[in-house]
């Protein structure tokens, strides 16, 4: 991580990233450019490259809180910028895990079956 000078933001020193370079232990700062926390996870679908928003851990009082997408800025690398000011990240919501997804495959025919399809002509 690159150290900044005393008062420089990382906005100052580089180009703004995709969403799907934001790694866990980032800064996260307010749009007045105070920290609040430090990204926990990002929620997203990144192969239809749809950001949903960031839990993060905040500082004060130690949580872990929601982000929606739309309150997300400017994304640096090391950094990300809410739209909101730190003193209203107390209005967001605790961060809560979607529940885990079941895929139900379908299910193949028994092999004796299929043999005698197969010899049948049937596929």
């Amino acid at each position: 991580m690159v150290d900044k000078p005393r008062g420089a933001s990382v906005a100052n020193m580089t180009d703004p990233v995709s969403w799907l370079q934001i790694e866990q232990g980032w800064n996260v700062v307010g749009s007045d450019g105070v920290s609040v926390g430090v990204v926990a996870q990002v929620e997203g679908d990144k192969q239809s490259d749809i950001f949903d928003g960031l839990a993060i851990e905040s500082r004060q009082p130690a949580e872990i809180l929601y982000v929606p997408g739309e309150q997300v800025g400017a994304i640096y690398p090391s950094e990300v910028t809410l739209k909101i000011a730190s003193a209203d990240t107390g209005t967001l919501e605790p961060f809560r895990a979607p529940p885990p997804e079941t895929k139900w495959l379908p299910e193949q025919a028994p092999v004796a079956t299929r043999i005698s399809n197969w010899l049948r002509g049937k596929r």
